[in-house]
């Protein structure tokens, strides 16, 4: 069977990362209970997040860690195992995250968001793009406001950019053009990318503490 990442196919293997980074996997608590241990060690929601995150880009880089998280789980869908631990890590500190901001993941608003997060720099245009733009950190009335016309079109452009992301000219393949060192310039990608993902998903969920200044157009009301 074929490893090509397909639209089909990313759509159920980010249905599966999501579904695992919720309720855990054997050796990781949930996204709530990672969510409350940051919480539960630092002052305020900020403090809690950027600890997270500077976590979260250690472990990405270790050596081996997405080598031996892709030996403990096991996907609906044949896609490489590095594309699927990258996207299980990932989504798993996004919706940390979301919790951290007093946001519900589960909530499909939110959960759109969530994906967005994962195209890194790119989310804020896709936002602006449907009339969603922010100073800060998207309200949860705010969010409670975007349609579903306005989710689908999120929806697709999301996918467009994360077929690109994880595809087969994607960043978590970059690494496999140097055999040589492959293994190192893979690891320092996956920690510079989700370094990057974690930044958008604070600015998403979190802000920086100052007054949320959020506009939701036309198209999301």
């Amino acid at each position: 069977m074929s490893k090509e990442l397909t639209e089909s196919k990313l759509q159920q293997a980010l249905e599966w990362a999501y579904e695992k980074a919720m309720d855990g996997i054997p050796g990781t608590g949930t996204a709530k209970e990672f969510a409350d241990e940051y919480l539960s060690n630092n002052d305020n929601a900020l403090d809690a997040t950027n600890s997270l995150i500077r976590w979260q880009n250690t472990k990405a880089a270790t050596s081996g860690f997405l080598t031996g998280l892709g030996g403990v789980i096991t996907l609906p869908v044949t896609i490489p195992a590095n594309i699927a631990s990258v996207m299980y890590v990932q989504l798993r500190m996004i919706t940390a995250i979301a919790y951290i901001g007093g946001h519900d993941p589960r909530d499909d608003r939110v959960k759109t968001l969530v994906y967005t997060c994962l195209a890194g720099n790119a989310a804020k245009d896709i936002l602006k793009d449907v009339g969603i733009s922010f100073a800060n950190k998207l309200a949860i009335s705010s969010i409670q406001k975007i349609s579903g016309a306005t989710l689908t079109k999120i929806n697709q452009a999301v996918g467009f950019r994360l077929l690109t992301k994880f595809g087969s000219t994607g960043v978590v393949n970059l690494g496999k053009a140097v055999p040589l060192l492959g293994g190192l310039v893979g690891a320092t990608f996956d920690s510079v990318t989700t370094n990057t993902v974690g930044n958008v998903a604070r600015d998403v969920f979190v802000g920086d503490g100052s007054k949320a200044k959020v506009e939701v157009g036309v198209n999301a009301e």
